[in-house]
């Protein structure tokens, strides 16, 4: 036997390691695409970008709902970022108010919440944009003290959530040192 013609002879190497490798590749391929087929490529739902402007009105409203006077009130604009679909947005504070869509009046299109409130039904098309507003009323609809309803002690959020509602993350706070 011949030792040294042997080790000197490598051509059969160089095709086994391309077969090697070859299906060293294919297994990963095949392991990457059936993760995200199985979903267990961890899709997580970022929050969109959006910023809101706040605009306090510190004084007693003229006006009622159902015999109830409303006081404080609060414009929140979607000032800019991105639209945002309203059955994904909510709001959520310390104490009781209405919601009136783009300036209108308390009596006329308010829902009372105490602590959250869906967005549905703000917009015309169903979708929170740039432009877009909203008027928050204090509300005494229990008949308690109307100091209760001061707007300006309550935290109020906007909050995004996922589709899949495993996700949420608070867009903006007002106020915002709280």
């Amino acid at each position: 036997m011949k030792l040294r013609q042997l080790l000197a002879d490598d051509g059969a190497v160089s095709p086994v390691i391309g077969v090697i490798l070859m299906v060293a590749i294919t297994v990963i391929l095949a392991a990457v695409i059936g993760t995200f087929v199985l979903g267990l490529g961890g899709q997580t739902a970022t929050a969109p970008q959006a910023s809101f402007e706040f605009d306090l009105n510190d004084l007693d409203q003229s006006g009622t709902i159902d015999g109830t006077t409303v006081t404080d009130s609060l414009t929140i604009t979607h000032a800019s970022g991105n639209s945002i679909d309203e059955d994904r947005l909510t709001i959520t504070s310390t104490g009781d108010f209405t919601v009136s869509k783009d300036g209108g009046s308390a009596a006329a299109d308010a829902v009372t919440s105490s602590e959250l409130q869906a967005f549905a039904g703000i917009s015309e098309d169903d979708v929170i944009q740039a432009g877009t507003s909203w008027t928050i009323f204090g509300y005494n609809g229990t008949g308690v003290d109307l100091a209760s309803t001061d707007l300006s002690d309550q935290t109020f959020r906007i909050v995004w959530t996922s589709e899949s509602g495993e996700n949420s993350a608070t867009l903006q706070q007002f106020p915002a040192d709280n």
